[in-house]
């Protein structure tokens, strides 16, 4: 079939009608810069720290964001902040992409590894992990992935952290909260992660938010980024997992499934946010083990960090 707009080969089809290379290339990149404008993603004296693993996803936002800089001539200070979980045969291939990926694009890259910080990697901890609370290995790398992130962000001198994170990864996160009543923290999703400003925390927010993963991926392929497309071994372990295929069956028996998820939460995430600062006695304070935000007494990490010391 032949483009919308042109007479080339059309590339993808979507509701709209097919689209060609050229054509499809503008659109999402259009679409990019329309949600980093729309809900102020990025703002002229941020610096920024794009969130990075070498995957698909992460590579095309820090990419974007890189170019939305450039054609909007701003001088925002831009690295890409990597998280090494030590996960064997995964992580070390995606870093070697960043790698190819940063120095052809000149963006200076900070790698941070679980072993230095809390003396283990996911793949040491989460057997002993998994024994003493049963937590699966996505548990224990989420909670380690957010607070290193939040931490050397922050100690890098970021005002945001630029996460991957697409129209999938929304709708799945919003479907778990509702399967579980989790109210209270489908209140942090958005474009804009979180619900209230605090000094410990770098506010993260999602330029990809609007972008289906089926997009991404070809996005990156036609881009010719140097992907492996390699998936990491504990994500089928998790109940995101189950999700995941759920919606995916959904969204290929009902076309637009995933979008209407996300419309629908949006209209609602107002009055998720104001309900949450409304009822949410609970102040964030300083961890008494090190320093960083919690809810209570002792952050999550270091809970993890106890245990595996035991």
């Amino acid at each position: 079939m032949t483009c919308h707009h042109c007479p080339e080969k059309s590339v993808i089809s979507l509701q709209h009608g097919e689209l060609c290379k050229n054509h499809f290339l503008s659109y999402f990149e259009e679409k990019v810069f329309k949600t980093i404008k729309k809900y102020h993603l990025i703002g002229r004296k941020d610096s920024i720290s794009v969130a990075v693993s070498g995957g698909k996803d992460s590579l095309t936002v820090l990419y974007l964001t890189r170019k939305y800089l450039r054609e909007n001539n701003l001088e925002n200070e831009l690295f890409a902040l990597a998280i090494d979980e030590g996960i064997h045969d995964y992580r070390s291939k995606t870093l070697q992409d960043l790698d190819v990926f940063c120095a052809k694009y000149t963006i200076p890259v900070k790698v941070v590894k679980t072993k230095d910080v809390f003396g283990h990697t996911l793949d040491e901890a989460y057997p002993v992990v998994n024994k003493g609370t049963k937590k699966k290995p996505c548990n224990v790398c989420g909670v380690w992935r957010r607070y290193l992130l939040n931490k050397y962000a922050r100690e890098f001198g970021a005002t945001k952290v630029i996460t991957g994170h697409n129209l999938d990864d929304e709708a799945q996160a919003i479907v778990m909260n509702w399967f579980k009543a989790n109210t209270s923290l489908a209140a942090h999703l958005g474009p804009i992660s979180g619900v209230e400003d605090h000094e410990l925390f770098v506010p993260r927010v999602k330029p990809l938010y609007f972008c289906p993963e089926k997009e991404v991926r070809l996005y990156a392929l036609l881009k010719g980024f140097q992907i492996q497309f390699v998936e990491c071994p504990y994500a089928r372990a998790g109940y995101r997992a189950q999700i995941q295929d759920l919606l995916n069956d959904f969204e290929q028996k009902y076309k637009g499934t995933k979008q209407g998820i996300i419309n629908s939460f949006l209209d609602i995430l107002p009055l998720l946010k104001e309900r949450e600062r409304q009822q949410n006695q609970e102040q964030i304070q300083e961890c008494q083990e090190c320093g960083e935000p919690a809810h209570g007494r002792v952050c999550q990490a270091c809970k993890i960090k106890a245990v595996l010391a035991t």
